[in-house]
């Protein structure tokens, strides 16, 4: 086990999917995955490891924020020998060019963060996925015939702010939409050498003030689970 997750070795799979919320790992484990076995659940962060189409899979929560996404990538990685982390969440749109309901393939995730700077001496501002995830999520997208977008998103240590207006680093790469995860995620694949994407579904248009309504979004977030999930089974 490691500071913050009590499974043991060899209770995580090679390949992680995490939604933010535990209550989401659990919704994919009760869903999508056989033969489940709860393998983590300190601070309730619920990790689930099972079986999809035959092929070991675990699920688990990454919570809210680069900090939190942070300590339970890095463990994951190092503690327990993961290969791929795939992040599997919401974003919201900064334009109409996007709608609800798009699926996003993380290119860079660019944000204002010190995270990669201080944890990996990292400099830049805007981290790429790593490793051949984004390859294969495009490749499974593909084959389910899903329109999934690639694209460039700011990852902010800010939920609310005093200025409505699209945050400069936004404009500078080309970000379509916001997140709170992915750029950590990102820095410690990169700094590690492993493998890390993430998948987003638009759920709400910030200048529309559009939102999935909580009816709507158990299907809504359905297809990004299943893109997720088939795109495991190519490790």
């Amino acid at each position: 086990m490691s500071v913050h997750i009590s499974a043991k070795k060899g209770e995580i799979a090679k390949t992680v999917l995490m939604p933010g919320d535990p209550l989401r790992a659990k919704y994919i484990a009760d869903n999508f995955l056989t033969d489940v076995t709860l393998v983590s659940k300190t601070r309730n962060v619920f990790f689930f490891t099972g079986k999809y189409k035959g092929k070991e899979i675990t699920v688990g929560a990454s919570g809210m924020g680069f900090p939190s996404i942070g300590i339970y990538s890095y463990e994951l990685f190092t503690e327990y020998e993961v290969d791929t982390i795939i992040r599997i969440g919401t974003c919201g749109a900064y334009a109409t060019d996007l709608k609800l309901f798009d699926i996003l393939n993380v290119e860079k995730a660019a944000s204002e963060s010190t995270y990669a700077k201080f944890a990996w001496e990292i400099e830049e501002e805007a981290i790429s996925n790593q490793g051949d995830a984004f390859d294969k999520i495009n490749q499974t997208a593909s084959e389910l015939n899903l329109n999934v977008k690639s694209t460039n998103i700011h990852s902010s240590d800010i939920f609310y702010r005093k200025n409505p207006t699209v945050p400069a680093i936004a404009e500078k790469y080309n970000c379509l939409a916001v997140e709170m995860e992915a750029f950590a995620l990102f820095a410690n694949a990169k700094y590690l050498g492993k493998n890390a994407a993430t998948i987003l579904t638009v759920s709400d248009i910030i200048p529309t003030k559009e939102e999935i309504s909580a009816d709507q979004r158990e299907q809504a977030l359905r297809t990004m689970m299943e893109l997720s999930l088939e795109t495991a089974l190519k490790y």
